[in-house]
């Protein structure tokens, strides 16, 4: 398939990747129409070494931050350049040669022909580089996957934190860019955004490259502000989902669950701290209401969900190019 129509557009951020912007840059296949890389205020060369190298390649547009944004800081800088200069399709690229060229046929070609509006890379389907994956990262994206899932309401891919994707320039302008986290959670942020405007996302097999490149993502985060995000995430995407935007039988499920689950677990709670410490025994009637209201609002929810994973997207909402 030729691509030189397309309007193929891509964006990398650069921070601290001195030792391998260059050859990034030089491996990029010809029919990419504009290569924006963002300087994120990276206090190496990176900068310099983009600037050297669009001398002699005019596809190089460099786009520079006085202060350091993050990830998603620089990839709004650059999706906005990318619209700017009438693109169609816009492949995002890391600086540190992760993410090999020689896929972006691959992400981009249900994009083309109309079959998707997003495509990710899915790391998990290689086994073999699988394998070379370290394990921290391994454990963690495995963790992460399910906790992102249920946040953005994309039940039907896997490794969503991947950041090797492909997006329809017209999907990424109906996305509040104002609104898409700046920092390591901006995929997840996107995920979400995206799920609101029912944009259809595939998962294309693609294996990462791992070198000696040092991980910027800490544990601490990982661990402790992740978890946070993921669940405002989820309540946003709720409450739009299913009380603002819509209303269904999945909405009188949620409202009626929660309320049966907490009062099971709470008045439970205080039933059996009251009668221990009394060293009494607990009347079958208490016992028997606590647990079948939780018991039904565990069933209840159980529905809720079932509902919310085959309410995925699962028609894209662009013509084919």
């Amino acid at each position: 398939m030729d691509f030189s129509t397309n309007g193929i557009v891509t964006v990398i951020p650069a921070y601290r990747v001195q030792d391998t912007i260059a050859s990034v840059l030089k491996d990029l296949p010809a029919y990419i129409e504009h290569i924006i890389v963002v300087d994120d205020a990276s206090p190496d060369s990176s900068a310099n070494l983009v600037a050297a190298a669009a001398q002699q390649d005019s596809r190089i547009v460099l786009v520079r931050h006085e202060k350091n944004q993050g990830v998603g800081g620089a990839m709004i800088s650059g999706f906005r350049k990318a619209l700017e200069l009438g693109a169609k399709i816009i492949v995002k690229l890391d600086g540190d040669g992760q993410m090999d060229p020689a896929h972006i046929p691959a992400l981009v070609t249900p994009l083309v022909l109309g079959k998707a509006d997003y495509a990710k890379g899915n790391r998990f389907r290689d086994f073999v580089s699988l394998r070379n994956m370290p394990i921290v990262r391994r454990v963690g994206n495995l963790g992460l996957s399910f906790l992102t899932k249920a946040a953005t309401g994309y039940w039907n891919i896997f490794d969503p934190t991947n950041g090797f994707f492909a997006i329809r320039a017209e999907v990424l302008a109906q996305l509040p860019l104002e609104g898409i986290d700046k920092r390591y959670f901006f995929e997840t942020s996107l995920l979400a955004n995206l799920y609101l405007i029912n944009a259809f996302v595939v998962d294309v097999p693609i294996p990462a490259r791992y070198g000696n490149e040092t991980s910027h993502l800490s544990i601490r985060r990982s661990l402790f502000e992740f978890p946070l995000k993921l669940f405002s995430t989820l309540v946003r995407r709720i409450l739009l989902k299913y009380y603002i935007y819509d209303f269904s039988i999945i909405s009188l499920y949620i409202v009626t669950s929660i309320p049966l689950l907490l009062f099971g677990f709470i008045f439970g709670a205080i039933k059996w701290i009251d009668y221990a410490s009394r060293n009494i025994p607990a009347p079958t009637g208490t016992v028997m209401l606590p647990t079948l209201c939780v018991i039904l609002g565990i069933q209840i929810m159980l529905s809720a969900i079932e509902i919310d994973m085959k309410s995925t997207p699962s028609q894209p909402i662009c013509d084919p190019l």
